[in-house]
C-alpha cells in the first residue's frame, strides 16, 4: 500500500490573467532537508508558485509543464531514487517516480479546473491534455505482454467475484491465470487514468475488528506484546476451517501452499549461500519460529476449545504467516485508524515495477469503500497491476514468492565503508547520508568513461574531476586520491562477493524444484548486479587514474 504524503491538492488559485498553481514540499517529508537542497540547487523553493497565463501558447505551456515536472519529481522521490539520482539516458529518476510526478500535476490541474470561475480555461485544459499525453507515452513504453493460460477456468475465483459483487463490490477486472505470474487481474475494458478498476466495500474487508468479535479475543488481549496483526493471523488459522464463515468462499480460493521464501527447503537454502537472501530468509524463519514457540502449545493446552491443537500446528502457522505477508495491505479506514487487512478479490492484483495502480490505501468515507484508481491507462485484456511497495528482490521472494520482471531499482546492496578525511570532506555529498548502498545497472555506449550503479552523490563528486579548476592543484589531487580509495575499497569488497556466486551452473534447472529454481534466479540476478558494479569500479578507477596522471604531468 502506498499513500501520497508529499503535499495537498488544495494548491490552485485564479489570477487576473490566468492561474497560479502551488507545488509544495511537505515539511513532514522524512527527506525534507535533502529534497530542499535538491530543489534549491535547481533554482526552486520548497513552496514554488507556477503561473499559467490564459493566453499561453504551446511553447510556453511546454516550458511550464517541464518546470512543474522537475519540481514534482523531486517532491515524490523515495530514499533509493533520492540517493542514486536520475537514471542515465532517461532524464528522470524512475518510471514509477515519473508516473507519480505526472499524476500529481494532473491532480493539481484538475483541482484548478474544478474551482475556476470563468469558463475560459483553455490554457489549463491544454496543460491537462499535455500531461495526459505524457502519461500515455510512459505507459506505452512500460507495457508488458502477458500470455493467459486458457486451460485454467478460475471457477472458484469467479464465484468469489460474484460473492463480492453481491456484497457491494464493483470491478472492471476479471481473474485469469497468467503464465509466469500465476493468477492475476485482467482489464475487461479499456481503462483510463483516474478510472476506478475495483471498489471493495469495508464490510467484506478482513481486519482486526473481526478478532475483537471472536471468542479468542478475551484470551489474546491478556497476552503482553500481542499485536493486532498476530491476533488476525491466529483468527485466520481457525476461520479457514469454519464451514459457516462469512468468508468461506474467500478462504476456498487460497492455495494450499504459497511458495514463498519462508517455505524454501534445505536444497534451496543451500543454493542461496553467499547471498543477501540467505540471511533474510534465515532471520525471518527464526523470528517466526520463536514467535510460534512463545504461543504454542501453551494456548492449545490452556484453551483447547478456542485453539484446537490440530488447527494450530507449526505448518498451519507458517501458512497463515505467508497468507498475511503476501496478501495483506495496510488500509486507512474512515475512523482514521490504520489496519493491516486482507482484501477479497483485490488480492489477485499482482505487483509490477511499472504499476497501473499506486495509491490505494485509504477508505473513501463517502462510500465507505476502498477504491483502486488507475495512475496510467490499462487496455482491455491487459493485466492490471499495482505496487506492493518499494521492495528489493530478496524481500519479494521471502514474503511474496516471486522476482519481478525487469530491472528492480530497489535491488540495492548496503555498504559500510570509511573514507579518510580531507580538507573538503565537509562538502563531500556522501557525508549527508548515514547509510550507503550500490546497485547494478549498465554502461552507456556513448559514455564509456562514466559509470553507473554507484551512488549519485559519489558519481557527482567523481565526475566533477573535469571541472575543478577553481580549486588548487593540491586539493584536486587529494580529492582524486579519495575517489580512488573509495572505488578500490568497493572493488575489493565485491570481488570477494562474486566468487561466492559462481556455482549457479552446477544445478540442473530442468529437474530442480520450484524453490531451487527461484533461489537460482535470485542468485543469477545478484551476480549480474555485482558484476556490473565491478565493471563500474574498474571504469571509475581508470578515469581517476587518468585525472591523477594529468595532475602529475602538470606538477
Amino acid at each position: 500500500m502506498e499513500e501520497d504524503k508529499h503535499s495537498s491538492c488544495d494548491n490552485t488559485s485564479e489570477t487576473r490573467d490566468g492561474y497560479s498553481i502551488l507545488l509544495e514540499l511537505s515539511d513532514v517529508d522524512p527527506f525534507f532537508d535533502k529534497k530542499k537542497r535538491l530543489l534549491n540547487d535547481r533554482g526552486f523553493d520548497v513552496k514554488e508558485i507556477v503561473h499559467i497565463k490564459s493566453s499561453s501558447d504551446s511553447g510556453s505551456l511546454h516550458s511550464t509543464l517541464n518546470k512543474m515536472l522537475q519540481i514534482a519529481r523531486i517532491i515524490h522521490l523515495d530514499e533509493v531514487e533520492l540517493y542514486f539520482g536520475p537514471v542515465g539516458g532517461l532524464g528522470f529518476y524512475s518510471p514509477k517516480n515519473e508516473m507519480e510526478a505526472q499524476n500529481f500535476i494532473l491532480s493539481l490541474i484538475k483541482s484548478s479546473l474544478y474551482s475556476q470561475v470563468h469558463m475560459q480555461a483553455h490554457a489549463l485544459q491544454d496543460l491537462r491534455d499535455a500531461i495526459i499525453n505524457r502519461i500515455h507515452e510512459l505507459g506505452t513504453e512500460d507495457k508488458v505482454e502477458n500470455k493467459i493460460d486458457i486451460k485454467y477456468k478460475c471457477h472458484k475465483e469467479n464465484c468469489l467475484i460474484q460473492w463480492a459483487e453481491d456484497n457491494g463490490a464493483k470491478t472492471r477486472l476479471q481473474i485469469a491465470y497468467i503464465e509466469g505470474a500465476g493468477r492475476g487481474a485482467i482489464a475487461t475494458e479499456d481503462l483510463e487514468v483516474g478510472d476506478v478498476a475495483m471498489e471493495i466495500p469495508s464490510s467484506i474487508i478482513i481486519s482486526e475488528d473481526l478478532v475483537y468479535k471472536s471468542d479468542m479475543y478475551q484470551v489474546l488481549e491478556k497476552i503482553d506484546g500481542m499485536s493486532s496483526e498476530t491476533m488476525s493471523l491466529l483468527w485466520s488459522m481457525k476461520e479457514r476451517h469454519n464451514c459457516h464463515s462469512q468468508f468461506k468462499i474467500y478462504f476456498d480460493t487460497l492455495p494450499e501452499n504459497f511458495n514463498t521464501g519462508l517455505s524454501f527447503g534445505v536444497e534451496a537454502i543451500m543454493a542461496l549461500d553467499g547471498t543477501l537472501l540467505f540471511e533474510e530468509i534465515m532471520q525471518a524463519k527464526e523470528h517466526l519460529r520463536v514467535q510460534y514457540d512463545e504461543l504454542f502449545p501453551a494456548l492449545s493446552n490452556d484453551h483447547p476449545d478456542i485453539f484446537p491443537p490440530e488447527l494450530y500446528t507449526w505448518e498451519q502457522f507458517l501458512w497463515a504467516c505467508e497468507l498475511w505477508y503476501s496478501n495483506s495491505m495496510k488500509i486507512m479506514f474512515a475512523d482514521g485508524k490504520l489496519r493491516t487487512c486482507l482484501i477479497p478479490v483485490a488480492g489477485f492484483l499482482n505487483h509490477s515495477l511499472h504499476p497501473h495502480i499506486v495509491h490505494y490505501g485509504k477508505v473513501d468515507p463517502a462510500t465507505n469503500s476502498l477504491k483502486f484508481p488507475l495512475s496510467r491507462p490499462c487496455s482491455a485484456g491487459e493485466q492490471c497491476c499495482l505496487s506492493y511497495g518499494n521492495f528489493s528482490g530478496s524481500h519479494l521472494i521471502t514474503f511474496y514468492g516471486f522476482l519481478p520482471q525487469g530491472d528492480n531499482p530497489y535491488d540495492v546492496i548496503p555498504l559500510d565503508f570509511d573514507v579518510k578525511q580531507v580538507d573538503t570532506m565537509e562538502d563531500f555529498p556522501l557525508s549527508n547520508w548515514t547509510t550507503h548502498m550500490v546497485r547494478g545497472t549498465w554502461l552507456s555506449e556513448n559514455q564509456n568513461i562514466f559509470y553507473y550503479g554507484l551512488p549519485s552523490p559519489l558519481l557527482d563528486f567523481l565526475r566533477s574531476a573535469r571541472s575543478r579548476m577553481p580549486f588548487t592543484k593540491t586539493l584536486i589531487k587529494a580529492n582524486l586520491e579519495v575517489d580512488k580509495e573509495v572505488l578500490e575499497d568497493l572493488q575489493s569488497t565485491f570481488s570477494g562477493m562474486v566468487e561466492n556466486l559462481s556455482d549457479i551452473d552446477s544445478f540442473d534447472r530442468g529437474i530442480s524444484s520450484w524453490d531451487v529454481k527461484l533461489a537460482l534466479e535470485f542468485k543469477e540476478m545478484q551476480r549480474r548486479i555485482v558484476s556490473s558494479i565491478l565493471t563500474s569500479c574498474s571504469t571509475g578507477i581508470k578515469l581517476v587514474e587518468y585525472e591523477l596522471s594529468k595532475c602529475k604531468a602538470e606538477e
